[in-house]
Parts: C-alpha cells; structure tokens; sequence
C-alpha cells in the first residue's frame, strides 16, 4: 500500500501493532456514527440517531478492547511528552 493512508483513508500509525490499527479504525467508525447520530437528531429522526448512537458506542468499547490488548502485550512505548500549545 503507498502513501500516509491505509485502506479506507485511516492514516497509519508507524511502528502499531495490529491491536493498535484496529483500535484507530473502530475509532474512526465510532467518530463516523457519532456524527450520524447528531445529524439524525438535527433531522428528527430519532429511531435513526438512537441506532448511530449504540453503534458509536460498540465502536468505542472495541476500541478500548484493543487498547487494552497492546497494553497487556506490552505496545509500543509512550512518545515523549508534549506541551500544549501556548494560547494567544
């Protein structure tokens, strides 16, 4: 595969493990639901948004699940500390 992106446009995360990819795509499928479900409520069509909602949060928990694999694997080390940056 070439460039920054992976299959579906989920940029890669160098030097992941699997459990980490897969915690980043349920991520982006968590953040996609999520946005559906807001748009759903701004339509009224709340059945819709109620579904999107319980689909970003199953995302979510898979997510966590993953997390919770490459810690216990013993993942990659966390990068170095990063300052916010400062506010104008």
């Amino acid at each position: 595969m070439s460039g920054p992106e992976a299959e579906g446009g989920i940029p890669e995360i160098d030097g992941s493990t699997p459990a980490l990819q897969e915690a980043a795509r349920e991520l982006q499928a968590a953040e996609h639901d999520a946005r559906v479900a807001f748009d759903c409520i701004a339509l009224g069509e709340l059945d819709r948004a109620h579904t999107s909602a319980v689909t970003a949060r199953v995302a979510v928990e898979a997510a966590l699940t993953a997390l919770q694999a490459a810690l216990a694997q013993g993942g990659p080390a966390p990068a170095a500390e990063v300052q916010p940056p400062h506010m104008i």
